[in-house]
């Protein structure tokens, strides 16, 4: 291999990597690739070498090097013969790239935007019918980053950042399939909150308990839920009636 690339011969280099590329040897194949891409700058091969490096790099799994090279050929070659097929490769780049819910989400918001411009872009390709489903995928992935995210405050007592977080949640992604789950956890997150208040401030925070259990009730009535929310609300009426009658009698 360094004898080869030490000839001086990029004909025969060039003719090398494409034996080794298409036997799918994609590590000798980029080697060779890299070591013979100087010798056509400026010529009709340079896009294709260009191309055919970085889709050994993505064959080879090292995505964060063909995601780099994919970029700089999308810029670079915007005419090439190769572009669509790079644009869908830079794009399920960084959806291998996404990590799971749990994990910060940064990769996943940008699969996300080159899945959405390759759509666009490509709205014919045959691509398009997976990428709709990896981008349901990863939105729902999002979905669950917010939901996580709540539910480790709500999950450690802080349910005044718990309420926050979870409508955040629901304002980002109203359709997200766990909405149930977190309009009640809003409900019970609002009463923990009150039953744990200084006397000064429950009244108001009962008040804003029973409007979220009254839309979680609206919007789910068969809920599972309904029981344990419905006792919620009556000892947050019981409170407000009987601090109604305590101020009364003052």
């Amino acid at each position: 291999m360094n004898a080869l690339l030490k000839s001086g011969q990029p004909e025969l280099i060039y003719s090398k990597a494409l034996e080794y590329y298409q036997k799918e040897k994609w590590q000798r194949a980029s080697t060779l690739f890299e070591g013979v891409q100087h010798y056509y700058t400026g010529t009709s091969r340079e896009d294709s070498i260009s191309f055919f490096n970085a889709r050994c790099k993505y064959k080879n799994r090292d995505f964060d090097t063909a995601s780099t090279l994919l970029d700089d050929f999308r810029r670079k070659f915007g005419r090439s013969a190769f572009i669509e097929d790079a644009e869908g490769m830079y794009a399920l780049c960084f959806y291998f790239l996404s990590p799971g819910p749990s994990r910060d989400q940064t990769m996943t918001g940008h699969a996300l935007i080159a899945i959405n411009e390759f759509m666009s872009r490509y709205p014919q390709s045959d691509r398009v019918e997976d990428f709709r489903k990896i981008n349901t995928e990863l939105t729902e992935r999002l979905h669950e980053k917010a939901y996580l995210n709540a539910y480790t405050y709500y999950k450690t007592g802080k349910y005044k950042s718990a309420i926050v977080a979870f409508k955040n949640a629901l304002k980002q992604y109203p359709e997200s399939k766990r909405r149930e789950e977190i309009m009640y956890l809003i409900v019970d997150s609002g009463y923990r909150l009150a039953s744990n208040s200084i006397s000064e401030k429950q009244t108001d925070r009962y008040l804003s308990m029973l409007d979220s259990y009254l839309s979680f009730k609206e919007e789910f009535p068969e809920s599972k839920h309904i029981k344990e929310v419905d006792r919620m609300a009556q000892h947050a009426r019981d409170y407000l009636d009987r601090n109604k009658q305590e101020d009364n009698n003052i």
